[in-house]
């Protein structure tokens, strides 16, 4: 059972190596970052530059054509061991990180599918998803 009954909130966010690891806005320093840059980067690939993570085609470039299914299976498994231990231990926030070279395919796709695999299995927690490039830019990806 939960020892407090204040609500867990977990910041999940994608964002672009190139300007640095977002800092924590909750002042505890810290949790996770994940580096999706060892996944095949789909905008090497002139149909996708423009794209990003939510879009169909990248999505299944993603999930079919690279390890970007193993990866997250591994990020959910240790996600949850924190998720369970916060939840039981009333803590208030937990931060999650996406990182990739431009903050437009890889990361936006982990960070999305991470927000609806924590939302499923941990109903009581809120998730806010913030994309820090992509907002940034609203949404709109020149070619490079």
């Amino acid at each position: 059972m939960t020892a407090n009954a204040q609500t867990l909130t977990v910041h999940i966010r994608s964002f672009s190596y190139k300007d640095s690891i977002p800092k924590d806005p909750s002042g505890n320093g810290g949790g996770y970052v994940f580096d999706c840059r060892g996944i095949l980067n789909p905008g090497r690939f002139a149909e996708y530059k423009t794209q990003t993570g939510r879009d169909a085609n990248v999505k299944e470039f993603l999930e079919r054509q690279t390890a970007m299914p193993q990866f997250l299976d591994t990020v959910a498994t240790l996600v949850s061991i924190s998720l369970e231990d916060y939840i039981n231990r009333g803590f208030q926030h937990l931060d999650i990180n996406f990182g990739c070279t431009g903050g437009q395919h890889r990361s936006v796709y982990a960070a999305d599918w991470l927000t609806n695999y924590v939302q499923h299995k941990f109903p009581q927690v809120q998730v806010v998803t913030e994309h820090v490039v992509q907002e940034r830019k609203n949404w709109i990806n020149h070619a490079y």
